[in-house]
């Protein structure tokens, strides 16, 4: 049966406009986004397919075009579509946070950094460059390893710092374990970043270890 002959109120577009979009499943929202289906599967029949296929929303959103394109019915017009929703996700994201306080707004910060590196399959580094009122300067990628680790400098971080004119930053670094429990690493080095920073008059305001799913904040945790 197509969704044209299902009852109005069940059509995906149809229950958005009536009841918002909270008001849909995971697979209603992703039947609007692809439109149509294929012979014997509707779109929601196939948005059900890509999530049990993926395991999850987030990890449909992080795919490879060539993962993406072993889905029947899908191929490179429509990953070029979803990966602009992702994108203009992201920056939404990133407005919200650079518009606000961010020590101010911890929530925005989180969940930027959740979605621009929470679900990456290596270790990366990365800092929010702040003004003097914590408004965000830039988010710079500053280093990147492996599955279990990344090399972080010091040196280099407060280098940056002094490219960009910041008073204070904000780092992060992701889990791809996906368990965002700090380590004794992670410790050693936010100690060594706030050392290294004071030498140039640059405040380390926060450090999160982030996953796909939380963030976690040293200052929250009262280590900074």
């Amino acid at each position: 049966m197509s969704i044209n002959d299902w009852p109005l109120a069940e059509r995906p577009r149809e229950k958005l406009l009536a009841q918002g979009a909270a008001a849909l499943s995971d697979a209603e929202l992703l039947a609007i986004f692809l439109r149509t289906g294929i012979r014997g599967m509707t779109a929601v029949d196939m948005a059900r397919q890509l999530l049990g296929q993926f395991g999850s929303l987030a990890t449909l959103l992080g795919c490879r075009l060539d993962d993406f394109e072993r889905c029947p019915g899908l191929g490179a017009a429509k990953y070029a579509q979803l990966m602009a929703c992702k994108e203009l996700a992201r920056r939404a994201l990133a407005e919200e946070m650079n518009l606000s306080d961010a020590l101010q707004s911890p929530a925005a910060v989180k969940d930027y950094l959740r979605w621009v590196i929470g679900r990456r399959d290596v270790e990366v580094f990365v800092v929010l460059f702040l003004t003097a009122q914590h408004r965000v300067i830039t988010v710079e990628e500053v280093f990147s390893g492996t599955l279990t680790e990344t090399r972080v400098y010091p040196r280099e971080v407060a280098r940056r710092c002094l490219q960009h004119n910041a008073a204070g930053v904000i780092v992060a670094h992701n889990h791809p374990s996906g368990v965002a429990e700090p380590s004794a690493a992670d410790r050693s080095l936010t100690d060594s970043l706030r050392e290294t920073l004071a030498l140039v008059d640059c405040r380390l305001l926060d450090h999160f270890v982030v996953t796909g799913s939380q963030a976690v904040s040293f200052a929250e945790l009262g280590w900074l």
